[in-house]
């Protein structure tokens, strides 16, 4: 694997907004027993606080939500439908926000990906959706609070030079939103979850 730069907190200080577009292109490194696996970041979405209608936070803080008050740079974990939902806390100083990675582009270790997996129909639909990529990673809720800007731990993100032009959308699967496009992914890029 190629040495890259792991992200520095202060890059996750920053409005969730921004961080999600930044966030694209990045790679996300898992370290799995003897193995590492990663992944090129390709789809997020950015939440913010208890003014957010799809946010976990909309309620206000609660025990399992609370990381997104805290220091940004940490994972994030939670689940929807039996799926883990992998985030990155983001916000600016005394705010509220977390990025959701929605798909990643599969690099290393895709043989044990497809093996975490079982059941899947190709690589494409390997990790292009949260609990597709979650279940691939095995990331789970222990996984929760872990520091994302130290390579001592078992996840992390570094920087990577890459080219391309960003989309926006909606964030998928949201009842109530907020009038702006919050989901963000790499156009064209084949293993987003969905094109629009």
């Amino acid at each position: 694997m190629k040495k890259r730069k792991i992200l520095p907190r202060r890059f996750y200080e920053r409005d969730p907004e921004v961080v999600a577009k930044g966030l694209l292109g990045k790679i996300i490194v898992r370290k799995l027993d003897d193995n590492i696996l990663s992944g090129m970041i390709v789809e997020t979405e950015a939440y913010y606080g208890p003014g957010d209608p799809a946010s976990r936070a909309h309620d206000g803080m609660k025990n399992f939500n609370r990381l997104m008050w805290l220091e940004p740079g940490v994972a994030f974990i939670y689940n929807v439908h039996k799926y883990w939902m992998f985030n990155v806390v983001a916000h600016e100083p005394g705010g509220v926000g977390a990025v959701l990675i929605r798909a990643v582009e599969p690099l290393d270790g895709v043989e044990i990906m497809m093996k975490n997996r079982g059941a899947y129909d190709e690589l494409i639909e390997l990790t292009s959706g949260p609990g597709r990529f979650t279940v691939a990673f095995k990331i789970d809720k222990s996984l929760n609070g872990t520091d994302l800007t130290s390579a001592e731990n078992p996840i992390y993100i570094t920087d990577n030079k890459v080219q391309f032009e960003i989309s926006s959308s909606k964030r998928i699967g949201v009842r109530v939103d907020l009038d702006r496009d919050l989901r963000f992914y790499i156009k064209g890029n084949k293993f987003v979850s969905r094109k629009t």
